[in-house]
């Protein structure tokens, strides 16, 4: 994903009022505003002398900045909030951003461009590549660690994940029905997880709403699973067809565990091939 560096203005002329931020803020102190892949001096002073005060837009972004070794991070959006795109910032979310050094969103959240009028200062802007797909994965903890100057806390998660994920993958592989790997249909942003239990994708639909076109194009593809998106999801996707749904998770829960949202979602996984 492209990503460009940018400066986060301070403006006072915000409903949110310049006396809010300066009493919350003290006088204001770093927020951090690029989302180059290499830190600037700053940034990578910040990391490496101290550690990094690093505010989430949600448990996802602040998954990710866990596994990269930040050990100070805030979550912005609460986990009740089913959909994160819908949240509407507080005047206390704007506050907590201006006093990181690291804020991360991304880029399909609209209430980033609030953080980027509201934060002031000399943060860091982070866009973040929120994708559950392994590979991806590995490479936004490594790029995050190297921006938080936490490399060594980054590779050590690495090594674990790679432990984890093999292990997931070499269960679910057992788990195919009559030792074949299942066919599935997956909502976009669930393909990762059809990835980690081997099957086959036949059909992928969302995140628009599916028409009865699509539908009836997906039916005859006769997938064995359909790996929907809980956070976006429309009910039952392919009614009378046999095809088990299963509800994937992609947002971690408070505890910021990334490792978590590949564990439950090969459990879920393994338990409808099971019934398959």
């Amino acid at each position: 994903m492209a990503r460009t560096r940018v400066r986060i203005t301070s403006v006072l002329a915000l409903t949110f009022s310049a006396a809010l931020l300066l009493s919350a803020t003290g006088c204001g102190s770093e927020s951090d505003s690029s989302s180059s892949s290499s830190p600037s001096s700053d940034a990578g002073a910040a990391g490496k002398n101290a550690a990094p005060v690093v505010v989430a837009t949600t448990s996802w972004e602040g998954a990710f900045a866990k596994a990269a070794g930040a050990k100070d991070v805030k979550v912005i959006v609460p986990e009740s909030v089913q959909h994160a795109p819908d949240y509407d910032p507080k005047p206390s979310d704007l506050a907590a951003v201006a006093d990181a050094d690291f804020v991360l969103y991304a880029p399909f959240e609209p209430y980033a461009a609030k953080f980027k009028e509201a934060a002031g200062s000399d943060g860091e802007l982070v866009e973040v590549n929120l994708d559950n797909d392994a590979d991806k994965a590995r490479a936004e903890v490594t790029r995050l660690g190297k921006l938080f100057g936490t490399e060594d806390a980054a590779a050590k998660w690495i090594k674990s994940f790679d432990t984890e994920y093999g292990k997931l993958q070499k269960d679910l592989k057992a788990s195919w029905p009559d030792g074949k790997a299942p066919t599935a249909v997956a909502q976009v942003f669930s393909t990762w997880s059809a990835k980690l239990a081997g099957a086959n994708v036949v059909g992928t639909y969302g995140p628009e709403a599916v028409t009865a076109g699509q539908l009836s194009d997906l039916s005859k593809k006769k997938p064995q699973l359909v790996l929907d998106n809980v956070h976006m999801t429309t009910g039952k996707v392919l009614p009378d067809t046999g095809a088990r749904q299963v509800e994937i998770v992609n947002y971690p829960a408070t505890d910021l565990d990334l490792l978590a949202v590949y564990k439950n979602a090969a459990t879920v996984v393994e338990k409808a091939m099971a019934g398959s």
